[in-house]
């Protein structure tokens, strides 16, 4: 603010300082513009109508002002001087795997590794082309003796020749193929008797006879001595479940023409020395089984059925040399818990023997 010495013109002084103050805002306005243009800036004269006393009040900020054009990029300058070598930096991170470079110069053979395993077997190559036929291989030995060829097929007749002289006997041939039957010549006479010749094969067989007459009749023989002897016996309701150690009694008569077995014993009485089929099917019920058949006191065949449950079976059977006299039957082992053998109407226990042949 700049005030007058005197008085009257106060007034005015104050306005002329406002007015210089605006005008020096509005001057450096200029001057930044023409600075950012790259032009001069003419010297204003200031005019000097009082003398300036202490800065007076600031007064409110101006409006701002147009933006200024962008300044031009310069020139590219030279290439400073390499400065000194700064101190080593931390350890950068991994970069990105780069590009496969060229491949180096061979270098020296190493050692020889050890045989990897075998590998899968491929697939079967193209056939390749035909190779070079090899040199001719030495003589090989000799083979053995082949098979004689078949018979080949008989030439034509050749003409007759001269009649050679008679030359010495030479020896036998091997008999040749029957030829065709000729026309019967005349008798001759008789010959001397010649050495005897070889065995012919066997001819063909020729057409049956006629059927002879019928002969005497013979004289009647004499009957061969045949022995006969059979049976097939079971149980019945009253003789089932039957005691233990001691035969059985088969009271059921199915076959017992020659009478050699005795319903009363339970025994079968040979009576033709021979060879015999003996056999017997059980049926079990309530209790198990264990029988045997007895040849003469002698146990031959065992026979056992644990019970389970409704109906079993059971059976056996043997071949045996018996002579005239020897006695055969059947009984229970065991005691009296293995006496299941069992008959009704409509299930049978069955012991049965035959003649087999004579000795």
């Amino acid at each position: 603010m700049a005030i007058c010495s005197n008085r009257s013109r106060a007034v005015p002084c104050i306005k002329s300082g406002l007015e210089s103050s605006c005008s020096s805002k509005f001057r450096g306005l200029i001057l930044l513009w023409l600075l950012a243009v790259g032009g001069t800036v003419p010297e204003v004269p200031q005019r000097q109508t009082c003398v300036c006393g202490h800065p007076g009040i600031p007064g409110d900020p101006g409006h701002n002002g147009v933006p200024g054009r962008d300044g031009r990029d310069g020139a590219k300058g030279d290439r400073g001087e390499q400065g000194p070598v700064g101190t080593g930096g931390a350890a950068g991170h991994d970069g990105s795997k780069g590009d496969k470079g060229e491949s180096g110069a061979v270098g020296v053979a190493g050692m020889k590794g050890k045989r990897g395993e075998n590998g899968e077997r491929g697939l079967p190559g193209k056939m390749g082309p035909q190779g070079v036929p090899g040199h001719l291989g030495p003589k090989g030995q000799k083979g053995e003796l082949g098979l004689p060829g078949p018979q080949g097929t008989q030439g034509d007749a050749g003409p007759h020749g001269p009649k050679g002289q008679r030359g010495d006997i030479g020896p036998q041939g091997e008999k040749g193929f029957p030829g065709p039957v000729g026309p019967t010549g005349r008798q001759g006479s008789k010959g001397e008797i010649g050495l005897q010749g070889q065995k012919g094969s066997i001819g063909y067989r020729g057409e049956k006879g006629t059927k002879g007459e019928v002969g005497e009749q013979g004289v009647p023989g004499d009957m061969p001595n045949t022995g006969k002897s059979a049976f097939s016996v079971g149980l019945t309701e009253h003789s089932k479940l039957p005691p233990a150690n001691t035969p059985i009694r088969f009271e059921k008569i199915i076959y017992n023409k020659q009478s050699h077995y005795d319903p009363q014993t339970g025994r079968f009485t040979c009576a033709f020395a021979g060879t015999y089929y003996f056999s017997y099917h059980i049926t079990v019920y309530s209790r198990n089984v264990k029988v045997a058949l007895v040849r003469n006191g002698e146990r031959i065949v065992h026979t056992m059925d644990n019970y389970q449950s409704s109906e079993d079976q059971a059976a056996g059977g043997a071949v045996l040399h018996l002579q005239a006299g020897d006695k055969v039957w059947l009984q229970v082992t065991g005691g009296a818990l293995f006496n299941g053998l069992y008959a009704d109407e409509d299930d049978d226990t069955i012991f049965s023997g035959f003649l087999l042949f004579l000795d």
